[in-house]
């Protein structure tokens, strides 16, 4: 499993979205990366839901208060 991290916490909030969606399609199935945000990214989560049906894998590995760091993988 592709195990590359993508903290988004330096980069300005426009740009975010973009990037994850970009190293998301990058992804062969059943791939993966860390993200590293400075909130909780449930809404990324819903977007990534709604855009790329049944292709999301989404696990939590740290939940806040400072750092929220996410698994996020492409279904196999």
């Amino acid at each position: 499993m592709n195990r590359n991290t993508v903290d988004v916490r330096t980069i300005i909030p426009r740009e975010r979205h973009p990037l994850i969606f970009s190293t998301f399609d990058a992804l062969a199935p059943g791939g993966a990366f860390e993200l590293v945000n400075d909130h909780d990214p449930k809404p990324l989560y819903y977007q990534l839901q709604a855009e790329r049906p049944g292709q999301l894998v989404w696990s939590y590995l740290e939940s806040g208060p400072e750092v929220w760091r996410v698994q996020v993988g492409r279904a196999g």
